[in-house]
Parts: C-alpha cells; sequence; structure tokens
C-alpha cells in the first residue's frame, strides 16, 4: 500500500543562506509539510554579471527574457552549499537568486507562497562612508518590497526578524523598568549617535507594521538579541566574531558588560513558532539570557580550560534588563546559555577557525 501523499506548503526565507535563515531552513525541512524557497546573493554578482546575461540569453529555463532566474547557474555557489546539504534538500530546497532592492526579483521569489519569513537585512561589518545606502535603504526599502510582494501575493503570514536593537535606545523608557515590546528605539537619537544598524532596524520594523495597518497583510515580528550559537554557514556572521575574540585572546582587558544572548536555534524556533500559531500578533522579545561577559568567559573556561582569555574586566553600566514573556506565554522556551556557547565553540573547532 502506498503511504498517503504529504500536502506541502512553499514558505520562503529571505536571506537564506545566513546565520539565523540556515537554521530556519533546517527546522523547516525537518517539518515534511514545507517547501522552502529561500533567497540568495550571488556572492560574485558583480564579477560574473556579464556571464550569467550570456548565459541566460541560451537558458533553457527561463527563456532568455528573465530578469529573475531560478535555474541552478543564479544559485549555485559555495556560499549557500550548506542549504542544498541539508536532509531533505533536494526535495524541498530552492534557491533563488533575488535582491531586496529588486522588486520584481522579490515578487517572483514570493509568489505562490503561503508565507513568507523575512531574515535577509544588511549588518554592518564596520563604520559605513554612506549608512543611507549601504545600511538603511536595504533595511527600510527591502523590507517594504518583500512586503509589497506578499501582500500582491496574497500571503497567509509574514514573519520578519527585527532586533532588540528597535526597542533599547529610548531615553523616555523609565531606568530600571524592564524593556518590553511596549518601548521603541528613538530614531532621532539614534541618527545622533550615528548607531546606524538600530536606525535600520527600527525604521523598518515601524514601516512594516505601518504598512500591516494599511494593506491588512499579516506581519509578526521576532526581536532576536545577540544571536550566539553554532555555525551553518561557511563566513562568520558579526555576533560570532564576539565570541571568537574572547577564545582568541585579542583582549587580556574587556569591558564586563551585561550581554542579552540567545540561541539561534531558539530564534528558529520562535520564528516558526510565530508563523504557526493563529494566536501571534504583533511583536516579540526574543532574548532569553542576561550574563555578564565575566560570566561567560568563565563558562568557557570551565569548558574550554586551555583557550587564552582576558584577564581583566572593567566594570560599566547595568545595562538593559529584556523580558521575552510574551514570547514564552506563546509557548515558546530555550537553551541553557552553557549548552550555547558549548555548541558555539565545537562549531568554530569543526569549521577550522578555531584550534
Amino acid at each position: 500500500m502506498e503511504a498517503a501523499a504529504v500536502e506541502r506548503s512553499v514558505v520562503c526565507v529571505t536571506g537564506a543562506g545566513g546565520f539565523v535563515a540556515s537554521w530556519l531552513v533546517k527546522l523547516l525541512l525537518s517539518k515534511p509539510h514545507y517547501t522552502v524557497r529561500g533567497t540568495v546573493r550571488d556572492p560574485d554578482a558583480d564579477l560574473r554579471r556579464i556571464v550569467v546575461l550570456e548565459f541566460l540569453k541560451n537558458c533553457k529555463g527561463c527563456d532568455g527574457g528573465a530578469v529573475f532566474c531560478a535555474c541552478p547557474h543564479a544559485a549555485g555557489d559555495a556560499k549557500n552549499a550548506h542549504l542544498k546539504a541539508l536532509e531533505g534538500a533536494g526535495e524541498r530546497v530552492q534557491l533563488l537568486s533575488a535582491d531586496l532592492m529588486d522588486y520584481g526579483s522579490i515578487a517572483s521569489a514570493v509568489a505562490g507562497c503561503e508565507g513568507v519569513f523575512h531574515v535577509a537585512s544588511p549588518v554592518p561589518s564596520g563604520r559605513s562612508t554612506n549608512p543611507e545606502e549601504e545600511v538603511i535603504a536595504p533595511a527600510v526599502t527591502g523590507t517594504l518590497n518583500v512586503l509589497k510582494a506578499c501582500h500582491e501575493a496574497k500571503v497567509k503570514r509574514v514573519v520578519i526578524v527585527s532586533s532588540c536593537a528597535a526597542v533599547f535606545n529610548n531615553p523616555d523608557w523609565p531606568k530600571g523598568k524592564v524593556f518590553t515590546e511596549d518601548s521603541w528605539s528613538d530614531e532621532d537619537l539614534c541618527r545622533k549617535g550615528e548607531d546606524w544598524y538600530l536606525l535600520s532596524k527600527t525604521r523598518a520594523e515601524r514601516e512594516a507594521f505601518a504598512y500591516a495597518a494599511k494593506t491588512g497583510l499579516d506581519v509578526v515580528a521576532i526581536l532576536p538579541s545577540l544571536v550566539l550559537g553554532p555555525l551553518m554557514q561557511p563566513t562568520v556572521n558579526a555576533s560570532s566574531k564576539i565570541l571568537l575574540k574572547y577564545l582568541k585572546g585579542e583582549h587580556e582587558t574587556v569591558e564586563n558588560r551585561f550581554w542579552n544572548l540567545v540561541d539561534v536555534r531558539d530564534v528558529a524556533d520562535a520564528l516558526l513558532l510565530a508563523y504557526e500559531n493563529p494566536a501571534a500578533s504583533g511583536r516579540y522579545i526574543c532574548s532569553p539570557v542576561r550574563i555578564k561577559v565575566s560570566d561567560v568567559i568563565s563558562i568557557l573556561k570551565t569548558l574550554y580550560p586551555t583557550y587564552t582569555y582576558p584577564k581583566n574586566f572593567t566594570e560599566v553600566e547595568k545595562g538593559n534588563v529584556m523580558s521575552s514573556e510574551k514570547l514564552q506565554k506563546l509557548g515558546w522556551t530555550f537553551r541553557p546559555v552553557e549548552k550555547t556557547l558549548g555548541d558555539s565553540v565545537e562549531s568554530y573547532k569543526a569549521s577550522g577557525i578555531l584550534n
């Protein structure tokens, strides 16, 4: 007797090759009813554009006239090979080359999807010389392009990845009060301090909910804090670099800040929960752990005593306290910080970025 066919739901994950998105794709594939359409950016786009355009002239998959192509040459790069290696990916993952600033490519990616997870967003690696163009526009315009495409495609629900950065830079929030989803970072303060990432996440999320209110599109936002955990992608993301600095002994003295952090796998769980739970609405802080840097180092020393760690700590202000109570009431759970840190280090060792 033949097994009953599984009725599958097609969902789109933007920026599928990134740190958070890769784990989300893996999680979705663990559920037999999901087929994943992931958008990726060609890492060699500038160098390959002419070659690809020539290829498209004779491409039978897109008849040579496509602005956007879903054929293997569009997304067959080493940067995203880890996605194709996932269990179930052969049948249920399609990688599409798309650019957040190109509405046509985003609309093509979203068409026919029941749900969309908008994860892609720029994270500056250093001081930006043109923040409006390099950070803010991709975040804000990119998010609006995704939402417009979702509205046009009649997508059931959109879950966007925002950030606690859109919460804590709020001078009007009472001192000592735990930050909740009611707090929004002050855009003028972000701009004055040249905190472009904070500004980009705040503006993008505000624009997303404004668009949802105007159109009726169902939008839910997950707001992670510092995201750590094992790497899947071949590149090292910004938050992992912070932890690696401590493991490599780059500084003898560090500021003993409080970290608000979350495991990347728990972020993926939160995203899927927000998508699947009909009761989900609005924004959800995703930041279960608050820990001092000295305590992070202490845990790492216990697990891996041979690495060279910072020796001295400079005490600084207490910092922000975040509440994930709203997300936990939805049914979300999280891993112990020891598990997050240990699995992070093991993945760094396995990938060769740490001895």
